[in-house]
Order: C-alpha cells, then sequence, then structure tokens
C-alpha cells in the first residue's frame, strides 16, 4: 500500500485510507508508537500505558547501566 505523506495545517501527516484503519482497529484520536527499522523502515505498533511505563523503566536502566550493558554486549 502506497500512502501519500500530506501538508496538515503547518505539519505533515498520513492519511491512513478507512479499510486500513478498519483492519488494523484504529480509530481517529488512537496513538501509534513509531519504531525506526535497521533496515531504514518503520514500524508502527499502538501504544499502551503499560508498554510506556515499561519503555521509560527500561531506558532509565539502560542509561543507569550502559557501561555493564556494553561490557556484556563484546
Amino acid at each position: 500500500m502506497k500512502i501519500e505523506l500530506k501538508k496538515i495545517g503547518n505539519s505533515t501527516g498520513l492519511i491512513l485510507p478507512k479499510e486500513l484503519l478498519a483492519r488494523l482497529s484504529l480509530d481517529q484520536g488512537d496513538w501509534l508508537y513509531v519504531s525506526e527499522l535497521p533496515d531504514g523502515g518503520v514500524k508502527l505498533t499502538r501504544t499502551s500505558p503499560d508498554f510506556e511505563d515499561a519503555m521509560e523503566i527500561a531506558r532509565k536502566g539502560m542509561k543507569r547501566y550502559s557501561r555493564a550493558l556494553r561490557e556484556l554486549a563484546k
């Protein structure tokens, strides 16, 4: 599926076709989480408060233990 970027006010946005919204069980006002993929693509997923809380905890842990994580990654 090909979707064009459009100017919306002073911003740029995507307008998702209603068929795609229905298939993904999304509605106007829902939030999506954008992840950048190693190949340069993006992945859109629905957010949830639990996921956001878990990601914040993970970010704090990765920052606090960055040296240890770097050593473990070797």
